[in-house]
């Protein structure tokens, strides 16, 4: 028998073909079955998400196509679906989504920490850079990410796969990835709120105040604060208060990891309210204060609860929530407090968050039980009615 290269080249291909059961190998990797049309949920107008089919993208040499699970709804995507703040629309929404690679190029060979990337690792994005030189994995105190796009905010374009609102998303090359393949589902859809919070502690910490034995208040039980608790929580921190107004979310607070609670709703004015919280520090002000409720007058408030030296991170501004009033001089200046502000995250802080939500899962705080709704694809509009109702905690889309 006559074997030249071009005999074994086609023995080869077809040897390939039948293992595979598919076309010989091109630029890209593919895993499964892979579907000729895309579901995204497009907000087309105030209060109206659209499931559309559109054509599914090519998937270049440094592109990722994933196949979504699942994406929480956040306070962000709120205001967009209410109000369209950012004047996106149309627009696919939803940026705190996970899902299995099925499609990758050929330059694709790792995520962002340098972990390998195969098909069938299950992912997330964090921010798209555009190349900024200031902000890098290991230099993260030039400037924070507020300019960085992110994959559910972006205009749209001819690709539509844009957001995590869909059934699959095309990571574009260049953009943040990592390779979370080692957590559950529910873990990975909290992965990008718990980073904020990530964030939130790392910045406390910068001022020196924040330590092992601190007596630490947290106002503001949504998920934002439950999640600032949890991972106070896992830093060996227990004297803890939770200040909220609703009797359920400080329940969950303890099981979050407070030590005691406080309902505003109980304490009329703010020097009852202030006398409470140094109650449940055994007469003690608190040595740092974390804000997590967006709302200017919770801001106004925070200040009392603090001792003279003491330390302040507010993180609950993710929009223009009004301008808040405070008094300087008795405020700050006598009582020489200390502030930082929080504004999402970084990278190093998505992979630290990795290992916050193994820690919390081993000393047993119940993270998953923040998901309290879970909606189909085809319900994201009553997915977002739901959160904007302030029913439940953490709403969150799942695909079948």
């Amino acid at each position: 028998m006559d074997i030249n290269s071009s005999n074994i080249e086609a023995i080869v291909r077809q040897v390939l073909n039948d293992m595979k059961g598919t076309q010989a190998p091109s630029s890209s990797a593919s895993g499964g079955n892979i579907p000729s049309t895309a579901h995204v949920a497009m907000l087309t107008e105030l209060e109206k998400f659209e499931v559309k089919e559109f054509p599914m993208p090519a998937v270049g040499d440094d592109d990722i196509l994933v196949k979504v699970e699942g994406c929480g709804v956040c306070g962000t995507d709120a205001h967009e679906f209410k109000r369209d703040p950012f004047g996106l629309i149309p627009v696919a929404l939803g940026h705190e989504g996970t899902g299995e690679i099925v499609k990758m190029g050929k330059n694709v060979k790792k995520d962002s920490a340098g972990k390998p990337l195969t098909l069938g690792d299950k992912v997330v994005t964090c921010m798209i850079f555009k190349d900024n030189p200031d902000i890098t994995m290991f230099d993260l105190n030039k400037q924070n990410v507020g300019g960085a796009d992110v994959y559910g905010l972006l205009p749209d374009d001819d690709i539509h796969l844009n957001g995590w609102f869909s059934d699959y998303l095309l990571i574009r090359g260049g953009s943040t990835v990592f390779n979370v393949s080692d957590l559950d589902l529910d873990s990975r859809i909290l992965i990008e709120p718990c980073a904020v919070l990530i964030h939130a502690v790392e910045r406390a910490k910068t001022t020196g105040i924040l330590r092992f034995n601190s007596r630490v208040v947290v106002q503001g039980c949504g998920p934002i604060g439950l999640i600032c608790i949890a991972v106070l929580r896992t830093m060996g921190i227990e004297n803890i208060v939770a200040v909220d107004g609703e009797a359920k979310r400080l329940e969950f607070a303890k099981e979050m990891g407070a030590d005691k609670t406080v309902n505003f709703k109980d304490h009329k004015g703010i020097e009852a309210l202030t006398a409470a919280v140094k109650d449940a520090f055994g007469g003690y002000e608190a040595d740092f204060a974390f804000q997590c409720t967006g709302s200017p007058v919770a801001h106004s408030n925070i200040y009392k609860f603090i001792r003279n030296g003491g330390g302040l991170c507010e993180l609950g501004f993710f929009i223009n929530g009004g301008d808040a009033t405070i008094n300087p001089h008795f405020d700050i200046c006598s009582k020489e407090i200390t502030t930082v502000g929080s504004w999402v995250y970084t990278l190093r802080d998505y992979a630290t968050t990795f290992d916050f939500l193994k820690r919390a899962k081993a000393i047993g705080l119940p993270m998953e039980k923040l998901i309290t709704h879970k909606f189909p694809l085809e319900q994201i509009n009553e997915a977002l009615k739901t959160n904007l109702n302030m029913e439940g905690l953490k709403i969150a889309i799942v695909n079948k």
